[in-house]
């Protein structure tokens, strides 16, 4: 089941890059609503508190109820535009959702009891997260904040496909229908390889090379008779 999370907004009328400098150097966020068969709907919110939202992983990866002037609707974020330098927000784009309609998002992945796993447990075995995310398909009521992937039974030499993640009821990995090789691995564990000394091999290529170079030793003088 999909958890929602609030954001207060209010709307705008003026629009153009002179409006949105004023509105931030104000501490807002100018930001645009689209899609669900209305309108488009500009809107502003409070720079702070979408900065503070923005840290949670669910600002991008749940349905937000988007609450401007009080009236609610049901949201996505899209898109959102930070300053490249300073720690500012510049622009949020916002999509209206249709809750008889499937949507498809990037929602994170969560590791559970990799420290408990016999793979964590033996030593040279390096565990590596081959994915951070997964993009899913789904009606917005089942849209999960994040899947869990169990590492508890990780041992050396596995690999976790997609198509081993435990999905909630109702949610599916579109990229497992374009066929097998799309099964990529999301978890592996293999022992770190040992590098090969090859300071003897070194050694002779040195002296061979040594010997290449040294000036050919002078024919011996026949003695006269």
């Amino acid at each position: 089941m999909a958890t929602t999370h609030e954001i207060t907004a209010q709307g705008r009328k003026d629009e153009g890059k002179g409006a949105s400098r004023r509105l931030r150097r104000a501490g807002m966020v100018p930001a645009v609503v689209y899609g669900g068969g209305a309108a488009p709907q500009s809107i502003q919110l409070e720079h702070n508190s979408v900065l503070l939202a923005a840290k949670n992983e669910w600002f991008f990866s749940s349905i937000l109820d988007l609450a401007v002037d009080g009236k609610k609707q049901k949201v996505l974020v899209r898109d959102l535009q930070k300053h490249p330098y300073k720690l500012q927000v510049l622009h949020i784009d916002f999509q209206r959702i249709n809750e008889n309609e499937a949507i498809r998002l990037r929602v994170p992945l969560h590791f559970l009891n990799q420290e408990k796993s016999p793979a964590h447990k033996t030593s040279g075995v390096v565990i590596s997260h081959n994915m951070t995310e997964v993009e899913v398909s789904c009606l917005p009521k089942d849209l999960p904040e994040y899947i869990e992937v169990d590492l508890a039974d990780l041992k050396q030499d596995d690999i976790i496909h997609l198509s081993e993640l435990k999905l909630p009821k109702g949610v599916e990995i579109p990229e497992l229908k374009l066929g097998k090789e799309h099964d990529h691995p999301v978890v592996t564990a293999h022992a770190m390889k040992e590098e090969v000394e090859e300071a003897p091999a070194a050694a002779e290529g040195e002296a061979a090379a040594a010997a290449a170079a040294a000036p050919a030793a002078a024919p011996a003088k026949e003695e006269k008779k």
